[in-house]
């Protein structure tokens, strides 16, 4: 690309926070008067692009991701991720912020960060479908210019089978949290449709929120008319309000939203300036 790119990615399937990590990267970024561009394929949307996500977008045609993303950053969307560069830099990116894409070796990466679950790490060590890796750790780990442990909290201990295969490279730690004053001081039933629905309960938790029930659906779920009347009517039943994560809420029609609250979480980082100082070599 004509413009730096840094990669998002991790080395097993399923969810590890990497889109709350680019948006707080991407936050950061203009806070520093950059005009970083989030570039992703889309996933679970039909549009092949590339394209810019914009207002009138559904999640089903770009993706939920890509749709939350948006609120905030300049998105595109494109199954080749080099189009999607060319049209990020014509639209004047500064940067790229890719969006997963950590295994695909179609455009190259300035830096590339790997995010790794402090809970599950690698699990069995076996590569999908025999386990949860997308490859072999060690290959991996010799594209990765630093590494995120995500964890819990602030205070989570980053798992020595990382820390061994960091080979002296910059390690932080990053974990999830909700703004308490962003929930609703009532009851509460809460629902979602991630790939760690755990962290989102939490999350609520710790947050202080008074949570009547929970109830978790796979990750990018598309909810049905009728699961969502069970679900509110559900929450009737328990005098509660019901809330799910921005995330899930993006793939609901604007006819569906209606009884439905949405919570936004952040992604934090440690050493955040070090972070900061590691991205600036490269830009």
């Amino acid at each position: 690309a004509s413009v730096p790119v840094i990669c998002i990615g991790n080395a097993t399937v399923g969810g590890v926070g990497k889109t709350p990590f680019v948006r707080m990267l991407g936050e950061r970024l203009q806070a520093d008067a950059r005009k970083p561009f989030v570039l992703t394929r889309g996933y679970g949307g039909s549009e092949a692009g590339p394209h810019r996500v914009g207002a009138d977008d559904l999640a089903a045609s770009v993706g939920d991701e890509p749709l939350m993303l948006s609120s905030g950053l300049p998105v595109i969307v494109s199954k080749d991720r080099p189009a999607g560069a060319v049209l990020a830099a014509a639209q004047g990116a500064q940067v790229i912020l890719m969006d997963d894409g950590f295994q695909n070796p179609s455009l190259e990466k300035s830096l590339s960060l790997m995010l790794v679950d402090a809970g599950s790490v690698f699990g069995n060590g076996r590569v999908f479908p025999a386990g949860p890796l997308r490859e072999k750790v060690p290959a991996a780990a010799s594209r990765a210019d630093g590494f995120v442990s995500v964890g819990p909290n602030a205070d989570h201990a980053v798992p020595q089978e990382l820390l061994a295969i960091s080979g002296g490279k910059p390690v932080f730690k990053a974990w999830f949290e909700i703004d308490g004053g962003a929930i609703p001081d009532r009851p509460l039933f809460a629902f979602c449709g991630i790939g760690r629905p755990e962290r989102f309960r939490r999350s609520l938790d710790e947050a202080g929120a008074k949570l009547m029930g929970f109830q978790h659906f796979p990750d990018h779920h598309p909810f049905s008319d009728e699961e969502l009347l069970a679900l509110k009517q559900r929450a009737e039943a328990l005098q509660a309000t019901l809330v799910t994560t921005e995330k899930d809420f993006m793939r609901f029609p604007p006819a569906q939203r209606d009884g439905i609250t949405p919570i936004r979480g952040a992604m934090r980082v440690s050493s955040e300036a070090d972070l900061l100082r590691l991205i600036e070599v490269k830009l």
